[in-house]
């Protein structure tokens, strides 16, 4: 059985690796890897092969970044050939990225079965980018791994028959949960004792400077309570001169994009994480952190309904005050929601061979 698994960006790192560990264990599985190039600065792309183990792609497409149309365009382009030569069985996407969308519909239109990995998420926001990839990739998929039961519902709700929907777990907790023991004997990129830790990268929040501007000034004076850790992605460097206003604040640290497992080190030893990060809400409801999150819905809502995560959409006097809950010690208690056990990956692997059989 030869198996393409499709990766783009630091989500689907982190997805594909215990997958691809899991399927190894299967004498009859071939497996290849494709990285679109859709993520090119080292720290969110090579840095995350290294720390998460996994091999050196098989392809790399180097798209490299641009427009949400170009960027679809060119990996469809240029995957296709890939899936002309290698003729798989099975094509598996991961997560909600342009990659995932663009490498599903191609394969789905050469008639190769797709395998989609975190399925079933919604934000019913059609506005964002990432819930239109959603849609159209479960369109395109033949087998359907879910992490909850809310996902689960949403693909009944479209018309996606039953049989095709497995509902598996969480496979980025499968590597948060292998990787943490490593990522605790790190030494902490800052000496600070109390911290908070900030990510920053929906279009919706940093692509314009009058949404930007009032989210930094806010984490500014955040800052005087508690210092804050802010790793500025790629996307949120381009607002190179909003980002000035934040030398007045000295507690703002601004640091370069962070390795996966120096990321985690910071994550499980901060106070608070604020964010708009998907994957990072379910992280931080792992760890039973709080997490505030900038934005206004979330695919998620299992870390809202069973987490630590709370929503703020872009109401900055309610970012304050949770902080200040938070630091007075009232910051919400979650749980670990079932299936989050690190087993996810085994669960999908066992589903794709008994189907080859």
């Amino acid at each position: 059985m030869k198996i393409l698994h499709v990766v783009g960006a630091r989500p689907n790192f982190m997805k594909v690796a215990p997958v691809m560990r899991a399927l190894n264990k299967y004498r009859m599985v071939r497996q290849y890897l494709v990285h679109t190039g859709q993520h090119y600065d080292i720290n969110m792309s090579e840095a995350f092969f290294k720390d998460l183990r996994l091999p050196e792609p098989d392809f790399n497409l180097g798209v490299g970044s641009g427009s949400r149309t170009r960027q679809i365009a060119q990996i469809a382009k240029r995957i296709k050939p890939v899936l002309v030569k290698q003729k798989p069985d099975l094509v598996l996407v991961y997560g909600d990225i342009n990659s995932t969308a663009a490498a599903a519909v191609c394969s789905a239109g050469m008639h190769i079965p797709v395998g989609h990995v975190e399925a079933g998420l919604r934000s019913f926001d059609s506005t964002m980018p990432e819930e239109i990839n959603r849609i159209i990739t479960d369109k395109a998929s033949n087998i359907l791994f879910t992490h909850s039961k809310s996902a689960n519902k949403n693909l009944l709700l479209e018309g996606v028959p039953s049989y095709k929907i497995h509902m598996v777990g969480n496979v980025m907790i499968d590597t948060l949960i292998s990787m943490l023991p490593k990522a605790k004997k790190r030494a902490k990129k800052t000496p600070l004792r109390q911290y908070g830790l900030v990510t920053l990268h929906r279009p919706a929040n940093v692509d314009k400077i009058c949404t930007l501007d009032p989210v930094l000034k806010t984490l500014g004076e955040i800052s005087r309570l508690l210092p804050l850790i802010f790793p500025v992605h790629p996307r949120t460097k381009k607002q190179s001169n909003c980002l000035k206003c934040v030398e007045k604040y000295p507690e703002l640290y601004l640091v370069p994009p962070l390795s996966y497992l120096d990321f985690l080190n910071l994550q499980y030893g901060a106070k608070v994480v604020i964010t708009d990060s998907g994957g990072i809400q379910e992280e931080t409801t792992y760890l039973g952190i709080p997490c505030l999150t900038l934005r206004s819905n979330t695919e998620r809502p299992i870390t809202i309904s069973a987490g630590t995560n709370k929503l703020i959409g872009h109401d900055m006097k309610k970012l304050r005050s949770e902080v200040k809950k938070i630091l007075n010690g009232h910051g919400k208690k979650g749980r670990i929601p079932p299936l989050w056990d690190g087993h996810a990956a085994d669960r999908i692997a066992g589903i794709i061979t008994s189907k080859n059989q």
